[in-house]
């Protein structure tokens, strides 16, 4: 059930910058390793998830690419929100959330 949701919070996530697409869909992996081998092996055998999940289980690193774009995206969606969030202690648990996501991001090795 959790591969499940992870897996469709990683789908959500392809069009909204605000959540982030990786960690959901390895997430997804992960859980289903342990519980679906079918549907573990359809990730691994899928078009645009079955590299990165590789690359993670392999060597525990993701594409130089994608986490450019992902700090990209999740810099900009993050600062939209801090803009646009109405009170100031919400502003401030946002930016302690976007900061703790962007160092765990950036000290992710790369490939």
């Amino acid at each position: 059930m959790l591969g499940s949701l992870a897996f469709v919070l990683g789908l959500i996530g392809i069009p909204l910058p605000v959540l982030p697409t990786t960690p959901f869909i390895l997430l997804a992996a992960f859980c289903f390793a342990k519980s679906s081998p079918r549907f573990h092996q359809a990730l691994l055998n899928h078009q645009w998830f079955g590299p990165m999940i590789h690359n993670w289980q392999k060597n525990r690193s993701i594409a130089k690419p994608t986490k450019q774009k992902a700090l990209l995206m999740m810099s900009c969606a993050f600062c939209i929100s801090i803009y646009w969030a109405p009170l100031l202690w919400i502003k401030a648990l946002l930016l302690v959330c976007f900061l703790c996501l962007f160092f765990w991001m950036l000290r992710l090795k790369e490939t």
